[in-house]
């Protein structure tokens, strides 16, 4: 038996992509919990679902974009679009992943069940219709990033996790989306309206202004948490890591505006090592500023 399918199946499920299934450790890392090793456990357990949903969703996303997809520039590169996978094969794997994700879900928290399932439908919904609406579009996208926290909270028992971390993944989320779609409309150019809708409703100036909006909004909600949050250390250390808050928007900004890349966030992180090193000093400064003074 042939398993030629299993390469363009894996590509398709878009393992590069699940970087952003790490949302779910926030509130363990800004919790304190990070030695607390069942409520790690089940953290990690909720990053594994949350992943292979993460891939059911692509799946789906390539057969309902498969026509657009066939005349992108790159994504016609993708299995589905390039005919490299059967749609009868990426249809059943589908299937499939779903029901064993959602069995064990269901058994680790029926919260967390819930949400994933909020996430499967809102992302069904976004490829049948939403991704249409301009503005709306890129609100439903920042709403996943949002929802991927919500998951991480439902999996452990949270004493202090600040609603500030909240909004801040919510405009930091947008600002990665219309990032995004500002490095769409900049590649397709006057072939943007014939790829999606909602990419004709937008201009350059238009996204270079909401751009400025949320990350501005995004730099002064994660400031403001750095004093005010409940479970911080008195000295406001914690203040500390904000410089590494600011260049990691500021260098994503320089890569979507000077380098125009940005098309996939997650690419660009895995890619840009300056990117990368901010991403690890960032984490590393917060974990040794919480477990070294006192909140």
């Amino acid at each position: 038996m042939s398993l030629a399918w299993v390469k363009p199946l894996l590509k398709t499920m878009r393992p590069r992509q699940w970087v952003k299934n790490g949302l779910l450790f926030i509130p363990i890392i800004f919790d304190k919990q990070l030695t607390n090793w069942p409520a790690l456990s089940r953290i990690v357990l909720g990053f594994i679902l949350f992943c292979l949903l993460s891939s059911v969703i692509y799946i789906i996303n390539d057969l309902v974009d498969l026509e657009a997809d066939r005349i992108h520039p790159l994504k016609k590169l993708r299995p589905l679009a390039s005919g490299a996978l059967k749609i009868s094969t990426a249809r059943t794997t589908g299937i499939v992943l779903t029901i064993v994700i959602f069995i064990p879900a269901s058994l680790l928290s029926l919260e967390f069940a819930l949400i994933g399932l909020t996430y499967l439908v809102l992302n069904l919904a976004y490829s049948a219709w939403l991704k249409n609406a301009p503005i709306l579009d890129v609100m439903i996208l920042a709403s996943f990033y949002v929802l991927r926290v919500a998951a991480g909270v439902s999996l452990i028992t949270v004493t202090r996790f600040s609603p500030w971390l909240y909004v801040f993944t919510t405009f930091l989320a947008l600002y990665l989306g219309i990032g995004k779609r500002r490095a769409e409309l900049n590649l397709l150019a006057e072939e943007a309206n014939s790829h999606r809708k909602s990419l004709g409703e937008y201009t350059l100036p238009l996204l270079d202004q909401l751009i400025l909006i949320v990350c501005s909004s995004a730099i002064i909600t994660y400031s403001l948490y750095t004093f005010s949050a409940p479970n911080l250390p008195a000295n406001h250390t914690m203040m500390l890591t904000i410089p590494f808050v600011i260049y990691g928007i500021f260098r994503y900004l320089y890569l979507v505006e000077v380098k125009q890349s940005g098309g996939e966030p997650e690419e660009v992180l895995l890619t840009d090592r300056p990117l990368q090193v901010t991403l690890i000093l960032w984490v590393l400064a917060i974990v040794v500023i919480f477990y070294s003074f006192p909140g």
